[in-house]
């Protein structure tokens, strides 16, 4: 489900680019949409398609990134990122007893003289 989602996400995200691209500046020098006699549209005809096509991808966008989120939380398992790269998975781990401590060492008898060979 959330593969789909996000394929579906991916796409709306790369029209959303084109179409914004698309749309004529309000400055006119990075546009590149002009308008020609020759398009498609008229000028307004393009500029409301554009505007409704962007409000459209948009609503979209925004739909599925909260799907998404929502998605992913819920498919989230308790555990670390460094569980899941050990192989765990973010498991619960049996829990083990704690080692022994180790044994004290002897105290000296007492003063060590050193000898001389």
């Amino acid at each position: 489900m959330i593969t789909v989602i996000l394929v579906i996400h991916l796409i709306v995200t790369i029209a959303l680019v084109g179409v914004i691209l698309l749309q004529r500046s309000e400055g006119g020098a990075l546009g590149i949409g002009s308008s020609s006699s020759g398009s498609l549209f008229t000028a307004r005809g393009a500029g409301n398609a554009l505007t409704r096509a962007t409000a459209i991808l948009a609503t979209v966008f925004f739909i599925t990134s909260i799907t998404l989120t929502i998605l992913s939380v819920r498919a989230e398992k308790p555990g670390s990122v460094f569980d899941a790269a050990n192989g765990t998975g973010g498991a619960a781990q049996t829990q083990q007893a704690p080692a022994p401590a180790p044994a004290k060492p002897a105290a000296p008898k007492g003063p060590q003289v050193p000898v001389k060979p």
